[in-house]
């Protein structure tokens, strides 16, 4: 993807997209992908980089929703199940079959888990990953060697994806680019453009790295910004009622010699009625979520000291060895865009997860809710709503077929699988000039060569979008990030052709950001 090439059509006289897409995170790359499968013209925009939000956030999972099925929601689950199989089958580079084990205690728990799972193996048809089954307690333990023996009765194991959240958004954008899509990074709208009869036209947008103004010309003009879709709703109408109610997940990073094995672990009651994951991702263990409800939605939300003791605790309950918060490699926060709820009913797990299509007088199309795993439907929905617009026929979707950037059915194992196909490239690059091959930390494996193909190919335009989205370092390993930072930052620099003042401020932001994923 090529920043300048792609601003440049920005400035073309006379041209009118047929979508314009704000937002890129996961909705809005799951719209620009179905428009562009279906021979649309699409401008995406997204203010900060891909997937800075939320959708670099999640707890890593590509799910049917075992809790949405205990909570009667079956037609999201199936929904959710038949994109699980999708993805997998489109992203083999950037997802895994993970097996998780739920530790049976009574034997009650053992009756109910192994007939919801069975539900939901059938839910998934062919797509299914693998068969849910009832293990000894001796396999229990010799998969989980580190869960809590005391009372533990066996377990029920079931499968359910894995992925890396931020770069299959990478990889989607990369896929919309080379079907013929604009998409652009840090540009942000500044107004909606309509016409003498109130109907949205178009957007004004201002380049966020060098203040740059355009005005562009759509057909019809999405809004998929999550939780801040209700910014872009008061811009369209400054009295429009609130929509959205962030709710906050947290995620604590810990080495994954605190559970041991490949398996995760799934335990689906906790002391407030949720579900908590402890789930092995990119050689160390992700613990959470929380959900918190928060008055207003921050590009960096805050962790709160409640939520982090919550899972310590939660954690605490199962696990042999009990982390504390010096054993916390990294903690980050992700808002969900819940739909706000009516009067009465504020509990945020009883608030669907399905995803909304709203159009509003001026025809500013909003999608809202929704979750990663059906990112591909809630573009679909979306783009069909074009037809209403604009009166044009529409071809029906291709894009449930449509195979990511970097596919290849054999990836190369440990940390260059999320290149996919383009790992060998990277190390034909380090083959040409050994010195790209230097590790940018001794503790983990990514090399300078990333640093230069994230700059040149995959549009990061900051330190933080490398170290964050492009090796997810940030998520790993906080204090590890700010040791690579100066690296990075000079590499990207020479790539970029950025002078020493660049770099002090790229360093001084990364650290003020960095230190927000450290627990103190």
């Amino acid at each position: 993807m090529d920043r300048i090439k792609n601003i440049k059509q920005l400035e073309e006289k006379g041209k009118v997209w047929d979508i314009a897409v704000i937002g890129g995170g996961a909705s809005g790359l799951g719209v620009a992908l179905d428009a562009l499968s279906r021979g649309l013209s699409v401008l995406l925009v997204e203010k900060a980089d891909f997937a800075k939000g939320t959708s670099s956030r999640s707890t890593k999972l590509v799910h049917g929703g075992v809790r949405y099925l205990a909570q009667g929601d079956i037609a999201l689950v199936f929904e959710a199940l038949k994109e699980r199989g999708r993805i997998l089958q489109n992203a083999p580079h950037l997802t895994y079959n993970q097996p998780f084990i739920i530790p049976i205690y009574n034997l009650f728990d053992r009756f109910r888990y192994s007939i919801g799972l069975k539900i939901y193996d059938w839910m998934a048809g062919r797509l299914r990953l693998g068969k849910s089954r009832f293990i000894s307690r001796e396999e229990t333990l010799m998969r989980l060697p580190k869960i809590k023996k005391e009372g533990l009765k066996g377990g029920v194991v079931y499968h359910d994806g894995q992925f890396d959240d931020a770069r299959l958004a990478l990889s989607v954008a990369m896929t919309c680019d080379e079907m013929g899509g604009c998409m652009v990074n840090y540009m942000k709208v500044t107004n909606l453009l309509k016409d003498q009869n109130g109907q949205i036209k178009g957007l004004k947008l201002r380049d966020e790295l060098d203040h740059s103004k355009y005005k562009i010309v759509a057909k019809m003009v999405v809004n998929a910004t999550g939780v801040f879709a209700d910014k872009i709703l008061q811009m369209d109408q400054p009295d429009a009622p609130k929509s959205i109610q962030p709710s906050q997940g947290i995620h604590l990073v810990l080495d994954q010699g605190f559970l041991g094995g490949k398996d995760a672990l799934m335990i689906p009651k906790t002391s407030d009625g949720r579900v908590l994951f402890a789930v092995p991702w990119l050689d160390k263990l992700v613990l959470g979520t929380t959900d918190t409800l928060r008055e207003k939605a921050k590009l960096e939300p805050e962790v709160l000291s409640r939520e982090v003791e919550f899972i310590l605790d939660t954690a605490k309950d199962y696990l042999s060895e009990a982390p504390t918060r010096k054993d916390v490699k990294a903690v980050f926060a992700g808002l969900r865009p819940l739909a706000a709820p009516k009067e009465g009913s504020t509990k945020t797990k009883e608030i669907s997860r399905s995803h909304k299509v709203i159009v509003s007088k001026s025809k500013l199309v909003s999608i809202t809710g929704g979750k990663w795993t059906t990112f591909r439907k809630m573009g679909e929905d979306t783009v069909n709503e074009f037809s209403r617009i604009t009166g044009t026929q529409l071809p029906p979707s291709n894009s449930a077929q449509i195979r990511y950037h970097g596919f290849t059915q054999s990836p190369q194992k440990g940390h260059w699988k999320g290149y996919g196909a383009n790992a060998s490239l990277i190390q034909e690059w380090i083959k040409d000039k050994p010195e790209l091959g230097q590790k940018l930390h001794p503790a983990y494996p990514f090399t300078m060569a990333e640093v230069v193909w994230s700059t040149r190919k995959e549009m990061a335009m900051k330190v933080e979008d490398i170290l964050s989205r492009r090796i997810r370092i940030l998520l790993l390993d906080a204090r590890a990030a700010i040791e690579m930072a100066p690296k990075v930052a000079g590499l990207m620099a020479q790539e970029l052709k950025k002078d020493e003042k660049w770099k002090e401020a790229e360093l001084e932001d990364f650290k003020k950001l960095a230190n927000k994923y450290i627990l103190k």
